[in-house]
């Protein structure tokens, strides 16, 4: 199993400037090489403090390629529906050339309201912008003197430069949350996936949709499954769950209040049962997390197990993208956090 560093902030100018949290993204990034994280990785999101400071992750990454020399980095994911494909097109081969190739493109759907609303995008054209835009973009970086009329956007012989550095073009994820049609239009079309962890019987059903439609599409293996992980691993339990339960808390906190709007009558049309699900969310406590195995707190033993059984529990999947940097987690903490499972828990799962 591969394990990298996912830069998901949720935090806001009242507990971090913007300058104090790229500088101590900065800082962790340019630990990934020497302790064998793979990849980093950021989302993209606006306007509140779940996720307001990476409005442009490209931006974000470019900086990161300079800090790394080996670690891959993620679009985790970049958003179509908001994003011009000429444009997009444009910065995907900016960073993959700035990066030496090490670009892999994640791309994503959005699911919060209020950003649809401020950029005066409707919610029931979401599905229909996204497959847009992830056909455009592959025309545009893989094909040169290209055209294309698209319901939303349209170009016609147009190159985008510069090229991408990897060929035909940088490897696509597809955000996959709890949609099946999503999971299994990922696996037809030769995508990796990024999901979020659910209950095991759940995640089991739609990451086997997802291999199921690789296969009978003809690509060979199984596809590839990155799934994400609050972790905090230190040498005593008690220190990992002091260090880890309020950034927790805070960052679950942001994604409740930022998809209030699921609880107020927003469309559903293109994402069935996201108000109930976002409902749910609003009862889920650290100890849930914990329990659950989707936040990885403990001591390497315990990590370790929550781990493997989770692995183990769901059919396996290939990447762990780490949230060690949790709302306002103090860098010092996740330093000591990703230094510690990267010595004492990632070695035991090199063969997994």
């Amino acid at each position: 199993m591969k394990f990298g560093l996912n830069f998901f902030p949720s935090v806001g100018p009242d507990k971090k400037s913007g300058a104090q949290y790229f500088a101590e993204a900065m800082h962790i990034i340019s630990l990934a090489d020497e302790l064998g994280y793979t990849h980093v990785r950021q989302v993209e999101h606006y306007f509140k403090p779940y996720g307001g400071y990476s409005p442009n992750p490209i931006v974000f990454l470019s900086a990161a390629s300079q800090r790394s020399r080996y670690a891959r980095l993620v679009t985790g994911a970049v958003l179509p529906a908001f994003n011009h494909p000429l444009k997009l097109a444009g910065e995907i081969g900016m960073l993959d050339g700035l990066s030496n190739g090490r670009l892999d493109l994640g791309l994503a759907r959005a699911f919060l309201p209020y950003e649809f609303e401020q950029f005066r995008v409707s919610l029931d054209d979401s599905r229909r912008r996204f497959t847009e835009g992830v056909t455009q973009l592959k025309l545009l970086l893989e094909g040169e003197n290209v055209s294309h009329e698209g319901e939303f956007h349209s170009f016609r012989n147009v190159t985008s430069l510069p090229r991408p550095t990897q060929k035909p073009r940088p490897p696509i994820w597809i955000a996959c949350t709890s949609t099946p049609q999503s999971f299994a239009e990922a696996g037809k079309n030769g995508f990796n996936i990024m999901a979020i962890p659910l209950e095991p019987k759940r995640m089991t059903e739609l990451m086997g949709l997802y291999r199921e439609n690789w296969r009978s599409a003809g690509y060979p293996g199984n596809g590839t499954v990155m799934n994400t992980f609050f972790m905090c691993c230190l040498p005593s339990r008690e220190e990992a769950i002091a260090a880890a339960r309020g950034p927790i808390d805070a960052h679950m906190g942001g994604l409740v209040e930022s998809a209030a709007d699921w609880g107020k009558g927003a469309s559903t049309k293109d994402y069935p049962g996201y108000d109930k699900m976002f409902e749910q969310l609003k009862s889920e406590t650290f100890e849930q997390q914990l329990e659950k195995g989707y936040a990885w707190v403990g001591t390497p033993a315990e990590v370790s197990a929550m781990i493997g059984d989770y692995h183990s529990s769901v059919g396996g999947f290939e990447v762990a993208s780490l949230l060690a940097t949790a709302a306002y987690m103090p860098v010092d903490i996740s330093e000591r956090a990703i230094r510690h499972f990267s010595q004492h828990v990632m070695p035991k799962f090199a063969s997994l």
